[in-house]
C-alpha cells in the first residue's frame, strides 16, 4: 500500500513537470509572458512546484533570457533587452512629459499675459520709456519741492523783517 501511494505521488509530480514543460515551451512559441507566476497559471500547478524542481526552474531562467522567435534576419530579441527598451521608453516618456509640463506652464504664461494687455488692463507695451518719464516727473518734484522750501524760508525772512519793522515804526511813535 505504501509503495502505491509513493507511486501514484510520483506519477502525478510526473504529469505536472510535463504541464509545465508544456506550458513553458507553449510561452515561449506564442511569445507570451515567461514568469514564475504565468508558468505555473497555465501548467494548473502551484508557484512553489516550480521552485521545488530547480531544473524546471533553470529551464524557465533559461527560456527568459533566450533569444525571441523572430520573423525575419533581425537581430535575436531577448527578454533583457526587451526589459532595458521597456525602461528607456518608460524614460523618455517621463522626460517628454516633464518638458511637455513646461511647455504648457509657458504658454499658459504668454496667454494670460496677451490677454491681460489685450483687455487695456495690463501695463503698456513700451515700459521703459514709462519709467523713464516717471524717473523724470520724481526729479521734477524734487526740484519743485526744494524751491517750495527756499521760498517758505524767504517768506519767513520776509515776515520776521516786516515784524521788527513794523516794531521799530511802532516805537518811534
Amino acid at each position: 500500500m505504501p509503495n502505491t501511494m509513493i507511486q501514484g505521488r510520483q506519477a502525478d509530480s510526473a504529469r505536472r513537470r510535463q504541464r509545465v514543460i508544456k506550458a513553458l515551451n507553449e510561452a515561449r512559441e506564442s511569445g507570451h509572458e515567461l514568469s514564475v507566476s504565468a508558468i505555473a497559471r497555465a501548467a494548473g500547478v502551484d508557484r512553489t512546484f516550480l521552485y521545488r524542481h530547480g531544473d524546471l526552474l533553470t529551464e524557465l531562467r533559461a527560456a527568459q533570457t533566450a533569444p525571441l522567435p523572430n520573423d525575419g534576419g533581425a537581430a535575436p530579441v531577448t527578454m533583457a533587452s526587451l526589459k532595458a527598451d521597456l525602461v528607456n521608453a518608460q524614460a523618455r516618456i517621463a522626460r517628454l512629459a516633464s518638458h511637455n509640463k513646461q511647455l504648457e506652464r509657458k504658454l499658459s504664461e504668454l496667454l494670460g499675459e496677451s490677454a491681460w494687455r489685450d483687455s487695456g488692463l495690463g501695463a503698456p507695451s513700451d515700459i521703459d520709456q514709462l519709467q523713464r518719464q516717471v524717473t523724470t516727473l520724481e526729479q521734477q518734484v524734487i526740484g519743485l519741492r526744494a524751491e517750495v522750501e527756499e521760498r517758505d524760508q524767504e517768506l519767513h525772512a520776509a515776515r520776521a523783517a516786516n515784524r521788527e519793522l513794523f516794531a521799530n515804526m511802532n516805537k518811534r511813535h
